[in-house]
């Protein structure tokens, strides 16, 4: 299989003064190929959003390297990395916070499409393109406050296909929708996945949307992957402790909140405190993504 992103020890810190640092990523490795979902999991702040804003090049890494079809990313400058950037979009949570109030769609999603047509043939792209997502082509004058929140959804994503991506990350794109909108937008990425030969990597913390819709996943906590592999097997037979509570979705054991600020500072295993499975080494020693199956890596001693 081609691989379409490589990272390698990629690190995002960030100082908040005083001598405070958050470490947002902790040296990531991991590989996308082309043609699948690539899902990640995790909590509310288990560095899922950083990972994408990382890649899209929103926010430079402080360590490590990037690479995108064997170009690195993070030794390009200027017009080559802009040029190279148009490959891959985002897509985010929020459609109205992400989509100008003061635009009108149409001219929301014509910003996109390449140089070198006229006024005319853009229209007519705009108008395919809010089709294929949905969206009735006579509206695309209207502003954003004037659809509603499934419909902003189909407008962003119509924007993201204007520049002819080969990649999208896809944000949480349908947390903020009712059940039966979230199926529609769900079905929409995966005819848009095999009409325009696209990749993803979808973040979500619903782990029945990844299951749905994933190839492989990886599961984040803190800043760090502790487990991914293919779909099955990640979901099936998961090899860490917290991969098992995300899919369970309830706490074996229960931390108390000054123990765990207690351990912040500690070299050892984030997940300790709260860990049903945790060994003595677990408190001083960090475990490293290990091949526990065939494709299938978990960051975690029970699995030795």
């Amino acid at each position: 299989m081609e691989i379409m992103w490589k990272l390698i020890e990629v690190s995002k810190r960030y100082h908040l003064g005083k001598g405070r640092d958050v470490l947002a990523l902790d040296r990531i490795d991991m590989k996308i190929y082309r043609g699948e979902t690539f899902g990640v999991i995790g909590e509310s702040g288990s560095g899922k959003t950083t990972l994408g804003k990382v890649m899209m090049g929103l926010i430079e890494p402080t360590e490590g390297k990037i690479y995108f079809r064997d170009k690195c990313l993070t030794d390009l400058k200027g017009s080559e990395l802009l040029n190279l950037r148009k490959e891959f979009q985002i897509i985010f949570q929020d459609p109205y916070r992400s989509l100008n109030p003061r635009m009108r769609v149409a001219d929301t999603v014509m910003e996109g499409i390449r140089e070198g047509i006229d006024r005319a043939e853009k229209k007519e792209r705009v108008k395919e393109l809010l089709q294929m997502t949905g969206i009735e082509p006579e509206r695309m004058y209207n502003y954003p406050h004037q659809f509603s929140g499934g419909e902003r959804q189909r407008i962003s994503i119509a924007r993201a296909l204007s520049t002819t991506p080969s990649f999208i990350v896809c944000d949480e794109p349908t947390s903020n929708l009712d059940l039966s909108v979230q199926a529609k937008i769900l079905n929409l990425f995966m005819e848009l996945k095999e009409r325009f030969h696209l990749t993803y990597m979808f973040i979500s913390h619903n782990i029945k949307v990844v299951n749905f819709i994933a190839d492989r996943v990886a599961v984040m906590y803190k800043g760090r992957i502790v487990e991914y592999g293919r779909k099955e097997d990640v979901m099936k037979n998961p090899v860490h402790p917290y991969t098992d509570i995300l899919i369970s979705s309830s706490f074996f054991k229960k931390a108390d909140v000054s123990e765990i600020e207690r351990l912040q500072g500690r070299q050892g295993c984030l997940f300790f405190p709260l860990c049903p499975c945790a060994k003595d080494r677990c408190y001083t020693e960090i475990p490293e993504l290990e091949e526990v199956g065939k494709g299938h890596f978990a960051a975690c001693f029970k699995a030795e």
